[in-house]
């Protein structure tokens, strides 16, 4: 295999990879849609950065410990569950803390044309360090990583260079996608601008974080 072939196949594998519904994107979607382009880019950021340092991390072989040892695959799938369902457990909590009442003024706010009662912004180092702890604490995106990268590493070829390079490709990807994702959701913001809407958005969200959690943690 020429490295030629080796990023286009990778590219193929981690592009397809890449539009599945999954974890990565709806944070960064209820990151757009809750608090803006520019925190939801930072995320998204953050999230690539946690997929190089998976794929650095596999290319040198040091992920490969969470498939030979089970108490180190355990360490990390508690952990990443637990963050999970601590995260997706505040947004519910957010969610019914902005009780109908206050959804109410919300939505008769934007009816008028004024500006919309806003959730707290987070900052956007804030914003990217939760894409990278949500992109780490996932054990089953190290798992695809030591599965599939090695495979893509032609013989003769630097590990770590060739590593990082390959996930490069699926930041660049990553992005590209949810530069998408991101543009969509701004577009249709105001659709979003009422309260009742944001509570749902948390709610659902913060349901779906909590499932991942649940599932992974209950999962072998």
């Amino acid at each position: 295999m020429t490295i030629i072939h080796a990023f286009l196949s990778f590219a193929l594998v981690a592009g397809l990879i890449t539009i599945i519904p999954g974890l990565d994107t709806a944070v960064v979607l209820r990151t757009a849609v809750t608090h803006g382009r520019r925190p939801a880019f930072a995320t998204a950021a953050g999230i690539g950065t946690g997929s190089l340092i998976w794929g650095m991390a596999a290319a040198t072989g040091i992920s490969v410990l969470l498939t030979a040892s089970h108490t180190a695959y355990l360490v990390l799938r508690v952990v990443g569950a637990g963050y999970l369902v601590w995260f997706g457990g505040r947004m519910l909590r957010d969610a019914f803390r902005r009780g109908p009442a206050q959804a109410e003024v919300v939505d008769q706010a934007a009816a008028d044309d004024v500006a919309p009662v806003q959730t707290q912004r987070p900052g956007l180092l804030r914003a990217w360090s939760r894409g990278v702890w949500t992109n780490l604490l996932n054990p089953k995106v190290g798992v695809f990583y030591v599965a599939m990268l090695p495979q893509f590493i032609p013989a003769g070829a630097p590990h770590l260079a060739m590593g990082a390079a390959l996930a490069l490709v699926h930041d660049v990807e990553g992005m590209i996608w949810f530069t998408t994702l991101i543009l969509i959701a701004h577009t249709a913001r105001r659709l979003f601008a009422g309260g009742r809407v944001k509570r749902t958005m948390d709610a659902v969200t913060g349901l779906v974080l909590v499932g991942f959690g649940l599932r992974l943690a209950t999962s072998s």
